[in-house]
């Protein structure tokens, strides 16, 4: 069994007589993305800063790699830690650089080493180094602070990184670039990251798996899918209402709905592939693109096709127009399954 990077046990922190947080429990596996979500004062922004310690809980325990983190000094186990907050938290008075090097410093690295690695950071998160180290936070744009925060986060290359709310104060185009960056950084692959965020298809977006919280209590642990298409409770079904068609398709990929889909033939016309781990959302996004009149890879009134390219390089052409019908279908048969089930176990 694979040991947990992070393990909560009944926690608990109280202010006065208010509990903000109430024997919370859960483990991060080595590499997870773990989501932190809830309605405002839930506790999760208090859950995530006992990890470091920028909290200290009334009760209860973490553990870090099997570690009581109440063994090490605060400071020495936050340097083993990436930190991201909402408004990238930089020293306004140190460069982009010297905002970067805070840590290394603080671990004595060579100054060759600390160059090094600024450089490649600043590489990695698309900040020309020749042009931007020496600038202050203020001569960036609020997208360009948060990108130079995460590079801070990732300077020691820690196993672990917290993130607050780290997009919250872009503007939602810039959220999204940031958002599709941040999926795919080769340095964030094989971290143990706690996310807290209050957007929901955010948290779905980036999350392996969520623990949706309301007034300092674990209401439901579990994937995305788990949560949006069987909620444990009232409270859980009702914190997704909203949004709930449009989550639906984002945590449904591709391969979840084939064997619903019927296959078309394709020949002497263009196809768009996506993978078969691809939200249905995703695909469904691009309507205005594969119905533009001006669109040439398909005949006049033929409906678009896809390629669908499952987990063993087979592709499956179908039209775009079965897509809906056979997530209906896929949803039903969640549905019979989850009756099913409940009438096994009161039986």
């Amino acid at each position: 069994m694979i040991e947990a990077m992070i393990e909560v046990i009944a926690l608990t922190k109280t202010y006065g007589e208010t509990a903000a947080v109430q024997n919370v429990s859960f483990q991060i596996a080595p590499g997870e993305t773990f989501g932190l979500i809830g309605t405002s004062g839930c506790g999760k922004t208090t859950t995530l800063k006992m990890l470091n310690r920028l909290v200290e809980p009334t009760a209860g325990y973490i553990l870090i790699q099997g570690e009581d983190i109440r063994r090490p000094p605060p400071e020495r186990l936050r340097q083993g830690i990436g930190y991201v907050v909402q408004n990238s938290g930089l020293f306004p008075h140190y460069t982009v650089a010297e905002n970067i090097a805070v840590v290394p410093r603080l671990l004595k690295w060579q100054e060759t080493r600390i160059q090094a690695r600024i450089r490649e950071l600043m590489q990695l998160i698309k900040l020309d180094p020749d042009q931007f180290a020496q600038r202050h936070p203020q001569e960036l744009s609020g997208g360009q602070q948060q990108r130079v925060g995460l590079a801070r986060a990732l300077a020691a290359d820690p196993p672990i990184i917290l993130l607050d709310e780290p997009f919250g104060a872009l503007d939602q185009i810039t959220r999204r670039e940031i958002q599709q960056e941040f999926k795919h950084l080769e340095s964030l692959l094989n971290k143990t990251m706690v996310l807290v965020t209050h957007d929901v298809f955010e948290a779905v977006e980036l999350c392996d798996r969520l623990c949706l919280m309301d007034g300092g209590i674990v209401q439901q642990l579990g994937s995305p899918q788990e949560l949006i298409f069987e909620p444990q409770n009232e409270f859980v079904r009702r914190f997704f209402q909203a949004n709930r068609f449009q989550l639906e398709l984002k945590v449904t990929p591709l391969q979840d709905v084939i064997p619903w889909l019927p296959v078309q033939e394709a020949e002497d016309v263009s196809i768009r592939n996506y993978p078969g781990t691809s939200s249905l959302l995703e695909v469904l996004e691009n309507l205005e693109v594969l119905e533009n009149p001006e669109n040439k890879t398909q005949a006049p009134g033929q409906s678009p096709l896809i390629g669908i390219t499952d987990a063993q390089g087979n592709c499956l052409i179908t039209a775009w127009e079965a897509l809906l019908p056979a997530f209906h279908h896929f949803k039903q048969d969640k549905f019979k399954a989850k009756v099913s089930s409940q009438v096994s176990n009161h039986g």
